[in-house]
């Protein structure tokens, strides 16, 4: 019998850390098994899914990443209801005959929380920074975890009211300039943009200091770690949590459908790839 063989597929592919991750745990659960990484461009990728389903690539199955994951939800023979309601899917795999997907990012990003600020989940009022494609999935999370209260702040107020719009009563949309307003007290601040990262995208005021005493400040950016966000909350002395525990916590799910065994996220596997984003700074 063939070992089983996983990938992730993207366009560009080479930065990312999944090889690193899955191999890990191949390694430590002594699983016969292999993980690669794939570059497929968007105008190969419909027959890359084709193959795949026909059995003709040698995988079971894989991860989708930037910019495939709204087609790979679309080519799927069966979406499970998150990966629908978001129209993407990360992860996929092949089950009686059917090419099946998943979206994780949700489920890493709450795992990330219960690890890294356990209680999280008894907050009920959230503002969110960002409305782009990575915003969808924390939008459902905290929606489902709870949160009665979700305030999506973006530059372009259309973008934040089309997932008010997609996600339910729950979630309210405002321009930039409301963020003053909509984070009073809140329980949970979540970054999902690339502000700060750069000169040319500044950190706008982000009035972190009207936040519940307790509150959570997280930022889905991994790299570097202490991204300005939560720089500026460490000082307020607010609890923050890194972007790198959703990255990993996403894997484990896919690594389960595809090797057989729930693998569990480490502190020594976060020490490996926090090594590695070091070199490569």
């Amino acid at each position: 019998m063939a070992k089983p063989l996983a990938f992730v597929a993207g366009f560009p592919v080479a930065h990312s850390r999944s090889p690193m991750i899955h191999r890990y745990w191949l390694e430590l659960y002594r699983i016969d098994g292999g993980y690669d990484a794939i570059e497929v461009r968007p105008e190969a990728f419909a027959q890359f899914l084709q193959d795949l389903a026909a059995g003709r690539t040698g995988f079971i199955g894989g991860n989708v990443t930037i910019p495939h994951k709204e087609a790979a939800f679309r080519m799927a023979d069966f979406a499970d209801e998150l990966a629908t309601e978001l129209g993407a899917s990360n992860t996929m795999w092949m089950e009686d005959g059917r090419l099946c997907a998943m979206n994780t990012d949700g489920y890493g990003f709450a795992a990330n929380l219960d690890q890294a600020a356990p209680g999280w989940k008894a907050g009920k009022t959230a503002a969110i920074l960002g409305a782009g494609g990575a915003s969808r999935a924390v939008i459902q999370t905290v929606r489902d975890s709870g949160f009665t209260t979700i305030h999506v702040v973006n530059r372009t107020l259309e973008r934040a009211r089309e997932l008010a719009d997609r996600f339910g009563d729950a979630v309210f949309a405002h321009p930039l300039p409301a963020l003053k307003e909509v984070v009073e007290q809140a329980d949970l601040f979540v970054n999902t943009t690339s502000l700060g990262m750069s000169g040319e995208n500044p950190l706008p005021p982000l009035y972190l200091d009207r936040l519940a005493a307790d509150a959570v400040v997280t930022d889905i950016v991994y790299v570097p770690l202490q991204t300005p966000v939560l720089e500026q909350a460490s000082k307020l002395g607010l609890r923050t949590v890194d972007g790198l525990g959703m990255l990993l916590h996403q894997a484990a799910p896919g690594f389960e459908k595809w090797f057989g065994k729930r693998p569990e996220v480490t502190e020594e596997l976060k020490a490996m790839i926090v090594k590695d984003l070091e070199r490569q700074e």
